[in-house]
């Protein structure tokens, strides 16, 4: 009996498929394919994650689940009664400048009375503390693990009957993800997960939904993604070894029909037959599913000519029950120095990388004429309304290069970044392709001082142990925030400055 009869037979109400996929194609634009002819289902009470590479259009999949999206062709079938409430990857920009309790009365579709109470309990679900003060503060007023916290919130408090969560770790900190790993094993309702995260994903999910980026297809398996993996390597090495055997058969084939063919007579039908054969054979031979592709190998080269001190911090603030409390530090980078920023979400931390990249600091003072290269979280340092060609071009020209289209685009194709993506808006990609333009800016702008808040936000896990061995081979000065352990021991760090301490 496989795992997933066993577990309907357990669990009879898993029967009812609450959404169905039957052949739904959908593009952006004209000749961009994002979905050819997808199927799959979704069970009541199942909890799936949905994976594929940057760009594949996972996030396409929640829009055409929520109604955001219509499908080019094909039928979605949502359950009569079925409500669905999503929370994105990051909180929209025209929404930033509500209130909390704006925030989350846009989430409901009729007026809400009394919402206060509801907003108290959400919150305490996500674990952001002293929620009782900030009914009135204002959304960007937050930092981005709270951001991510109050997106999930958003979600949570409309007790649908489905929970479409969109990278629902980023930004948020070890104790966030523990909060919200331990919520979704104890939820009772139906959950699609997209993320990156291998250990929070195997910890609640129970089947996998992978997004092709070659066929545009959904596969869809039983178990967590470990168990995926597993599958998909055997399957290729099925494949891979049957498609040899067959290459073996049909040259054979053909070297006989070759030999038979000079030989006159009859024995030119058995030619024939061997071609016709060859032929056949070929026509056996399975297109091997690709895997994703990683971005190439790539060094951000420093600034050049970088003498002495480039960074002092002799004060900076944090925030501590709702208060400002400044401290005293002594923290030099000169080159090749490597400091990990580290503390709780809310604390201070990207507000201090913020005054570093604008030299507005009062504490903190970086040299004069020094290239600051700087990799935010929400990737507000990129013109939305840029082209990728346009946004290069100008990181190009910060570098202090003429533009050499052809070096362009030959560092953009390492980053994935190949055909019409350079003509794209970069408001038009998705939050992985952002952060990929984002690198590969960098590699074009050769900072002397690399500021990097939350790199691993949105990216492919693949792309993951490349770009951390960059940063570690980094030669300038630079500050890296991450949640990610596993990230951080891959990369050299000379000194830490928790601001929790």
């Amino acid at each position: 009996m496989s795992k997933e009869v066993r577990a309907r037979k357990e669990n009879p109400q898993k029967e009812e498929a609450i959404v169905r996929f039957d052949k739904v194609s959908f593009e952006w634009g004209v000749n961009k394919p994002i979905l050819g002819e997808v199927s799959f289902t979704v069970r009541r009470g199942m909890k799936f994650t949905l994976m594929g590479q940057n760009g594949a259009g996972k996030s396409t999949i929640f829009g055409l689940i929520s109604g955001t999206c219509i499908p080019e062709s094909g039928i979605i079938n949502i359950v009569k009664g079925v409500s669905v409430a999503s929370a994105l990857q990051v909180i929209p920009r025209d929404q930033l400048d509500l209130t909390v309790r704006e925030f989350f009365v846009k989430c409901f579709k009729h007026r809400i009375y009394d919402i206060d109470p509801k907003i108290d309990d959400v919150l305490e679900v996500v674990n952001l503390k002293g929620h009782n003060k900030v009914h009135d503060r204002v959304i960007k007023t937050f930092s981005g693990g709270q951001q991510a916290r109050l997106l999930l919130a958003s979600a949570i408090i409309q007790d649908s009957d489905l929970l479409l969560l969109d990278e629902p770790t980023n930004n948020l900190d070890k104790a966030g993800i523990e909060h919200l790993t331990k919520f979704l094993i104890n939820y009772k309702k139906t959950v699609l997960v997209i993320s990156h995260d291998a250990e929070f994903l195997n910890a609640f999910t129970e089947g996998v939904l992978y997004l092709d980026v070659y066929t545009k297809k959904i596969e869809q398996y039983v178990g967590n993604y470990f168990d995926v993996v597993k599958d998909i390597t055997a399957r290729v090495e099925k494949e891979n070894m049957k498609n040899a055997q067959l290459q073996k058969e049909i040259q054979a084939k053909k070297d006989q029909a070759n030999v038979f063919a000079y030989k006159g007579g009859r024995l030119r039908l058995v030619a024939k037959r061997m071609r016709e054969k060859a032929e056949e054979l070929e026509e056996e031979i399975v297109e091997v599913r690709k895997e994703d592709k990683a971005i190439r190998p790539f060094i951000i080269s420093s600034q050049p000519d970088l003498i002495g001190e480039i960074l002092n911090i002799s004060s900076f603030t944090t925030m501590k029950g709702g208060k400002i409390v400044k401290h005293k530090a002594k923290i030099s980078l000169n080159k090749n120095k490597h400091l990990l920023l580290r503390g709780p979400n809310g604390i201070g931390k990207t507000t201090l990388l913020e005054r570093l990249a604008s030299g507005h600091a009062d504490g903190e003072k970086v040299k004069e004429g020094i290239r600051i290269g700087y990799y935010r979280q929400d990737f507000s340092t990129l013109n939305f309304e840029d082209t990728v060609y346009q946004s290069l071009a100008q990181a190009m020209k910060e570098g202090g290069e003429r533009l050499d289209e052809e070096r362009m685009r030959s560092i953009a194709a390492g980053f994935l970044i190949t055909g019409e993506f350079v003509r794209t808006k970069i408001g038009d990609l998705s939050e992985g392709q952002k952060g990929l333009v984002a690198f590969a800016r960098l590699v074009l702008q050769k900072p002397g001082l690399l500021i990097l808040d939350e790199p691993t936000n949105h990216i492919n896990f693949r792309h993951l142990p490349i770009i951390a061995k960059a940063l570690d081979e980094y030669k300038g000065a630079m500050i890296l925030v991450s949640h990610v352990p596993e990230f951080v021991k891959q990369i050299r760090i000379d000194e830490v400055l928790d601001l929790e301490k």
